[in-house]
């Protein structure tokens, strides 16, 4: 991510440790995750062993990290900094 907008340099961190917030939210999409993998190997694969449940779930949050980091800051910086997107300042090339 950016430090500045490549548009307006609108500079994200508003405040030192701002995104310590976004640790959380990505924890709660880590914990949604964890708990759909989880009974959908429950239900689907008719309960296997307990390694496929961690090689499953370890292999899909491992793949998912760089994603769920973004969409924590965006979610951080929408919810609780007053940013808005505003398409009027995309320049096109």
């Amino acid at each position: 991510m950016h430090k500045n907008c490549p548009a307006c340099n609108f500079y994200y961190e508003i405040e030192v440790g701002f995104f310590w917030g976004a640790m959380y939210i990505s924890y709660g999409f880590s914990v949604l995750i964890v708990l759909l993998v989880g009974v959908s190997l429950f239900y689907l694969a008719d309960d296997p062993p307990a390694w496929v449940y961690l090689v499953a779930v370890a292999s899909i949050i491992t793949i998912l990290t760089p994603v769920l980091f973004r969409y924590a800051r965006m979610l951080m910086l929408y919810f609780f900094s007053g940013t808005k997107f505003d398409p009027t300042c995309i320049t096109r090339s």
